[in-house]
C-alpha cells in the first residue's frame, strides 16, 4: 500500500513500507513565495549528481536531507554544523540509490496500472486542505502540470515495487527461521541473575587517613545495628534517607533490580549470597562502607520465545533489509556511471 504524506512545508514522501523508508522517494517541497518570509534553505535546481546521464539537483538533495534530519524545518532549514556534512553525504547516496533503482525498474519493464496511479494521485490530492492550496502547489512545484506530478508519483511507485521485490520480501523472516535462531542463540535471550536491594553507604574520602577511616567505620557500625533492627523495606529505607551519604538515599536506598555484573564486586559477592530480607554486615568498597538489604532474588532464566518473538522478528528483518539494500546498491552502481558534481 502506498502512503502519501504531506508535511507542514509540503514535503511529499511516497512510502511503501517502514523497511525502505530511508530511501523513500520524494516528489516536491514548496518554497517560500515572494511575499512570505523564507524559512528554509532555497534550492535553485543546481545539479549535484548525474546518474547514467540523469541529473539530480539540490532540490532532490534538500528533500532527502530533510527526511534524514526533519528537525531542520524548525530551524529555518539549517542543519547543525557538526552534522551537516554527514547528513548531506548520506542524502546524496540515497538519492543516487533511488535513481538507480528507478532506472532498474524501467529496465525490467515494471509497470503501474492506470487505476493504481489514479488512486495514488487522488490520495495525494486529498491531503491538501483546499483545492486552491493544491493548485498553488502545482504552480510552484510542478509548473502547473498535473502530468508532471503523475510522472513523479509513478516513479515513486515503481521504485517501491522494485524494492518490495528485491528487499522487503526477501528480508521477511518465517516463523521457522525465528524459532531456529532463538534455539541456536539462547544465551542472547537469557535473563541474568538479579537481586533487588537497598543500600546505605558512608563515603570514604580520597586519601583518607587510617584514623579517618576508623571513625567512619565506627559510625557505620552504629548504622549497622539500626539496619539489623529494621523490620522491613520501609524501616530500612527511612534509615537510608537519614544516614546514607550517596545519591540513592533520596530513593530510600532502593536500587530496584540489579543484574549480576552491574554493581561493585565487593557488594555483588555479598548480595548474591544473601536471601530476601537479610541485611549484610559492613562491606568495604573502594570509596565507602556499605550496608545492603536484599529484598528479592531472581535466578537466571531463559525468556520464553513468545515473549521475544515480535522484537526478534523486527530486529532480524531490519538487519536483513540493511544487508539486501546495501547489496542492491553495490550491484546497481557496479555497472552505472555516477558522477557527483
Amino acid at each position: 500500500m502506498i502512503r502519501l504524506k504531506l508535511s507542514s512545508v509540503f514535503l511529499l514522501s511516497v512510502v511503501a513500507t517502514a523497511q525502505v523508508a530511508s530511501h523513500a522517494p520524494t516528489v516536491a517541497i514548496k518554497p517560500a513565495t515572494a511575499s512570505s518570509t523564507p524559512t528554509m534553505m532555497a534550492p535553485v535546481g543546481k545539479p549535484v549528481a548525474r546518474v547514467n546521464g540523469t541529473v539530480l539537483t539540490d532540490r532532490d538533495l534538500l528533500r532527502q536531507m530533510m527526511n534524514i534530519f526533519p528537525y531542520a524545518r524548525q530551524h529555518g532549514g539549517h542543519f547543525p554544523k557538526e552534522m551537516e556534512a554527514g547528513i548531506r553525504s548520506d542524502a546524496l547516496q540515497q538519492i543516487e540509490f533511488e535513481e538507480l533503482v528507478y532506472q532498474e525498474a524501467l529496465r525490467r519493464k515494471l509497470t503501474v496500472t492506470p487505476a493504481k496511479l489514479n488512486r495514488a494521485v487522488a490520495d495525494f490530492k486529498k491531503q491538501f486542505d483546499s483545492e486552491s492550496q493544491y493548485q498553488q502547489y502545482l504552480k510552484f512545484e510542478q509548473n502547473g502540470s498535473t502530468q508532471q506530478l503523475r510522472d513523479k508519483i509513478r516513479r515513486a511507485i515503481l521504485i517501491d515495487q522494485l524494492l518490495t521485490a528485491d528487499v522487503t520480501r526477501k528480508a521477511a523472516t518465517t516463523e521457522l527461521q525465528l524459532k531456529a535462531f532463538y534455539d541456536k542463540n539462547q544465551d542472547r535471550f537469557r535473563k541474568p541473575e538479579s537481586v533487588s536491594l537497598q543500600t546505605i553507604s558512608l563515603v570514604i574520602p580520597d586519601n583518607a587517613s587510617a584514623s579517618q577511616k576508623a571513625e567512619i567505620h565506627k559510625r557505620a557500625e552504629d548504622v549497622l545495628r539500626q539496619a539489623k533492627a529494621a523490620k522491613d523495606y520501609e524501616a530500612f529505607g527511612v534509615l537510608a534517607e537519614k544516614t546514607s551519604e550517596d545519591n540513592w538515599k533520596v530513593m530510600m536506598g532502593d536500587h530496584k533490580t540489579v543484574h549480576r555484573g552491574r554493581m561493585p564486586p565487593e557488594v555483588e559477592k555479598v548480595a548474591f549470597s544473601m536471601q530476601p530480607g537479610q541485611v549484610s554486615d559492613i562491606i568495604e568498597t573502594e570509596n565507602s562502607f556499605c550496608i545492603a538489604r536484599v529484598n528479592a532474588r531472581e535466578e537466571s532464566k531463559l525468556v520464553p520465545f513468545d515473549q521475544v518473538r515480535a522484537k526478534l522478528k523486527t530486529e532480524l528483518e531490519e538487519e536483513a533489509t540493511d544487508l539486501l539494500r546495501k547489496a542492491l546498491d553495490e550491484r546497481l552502481r557496479k555497472n552505472a556511471k555516477v558522477e557527483e558534481l
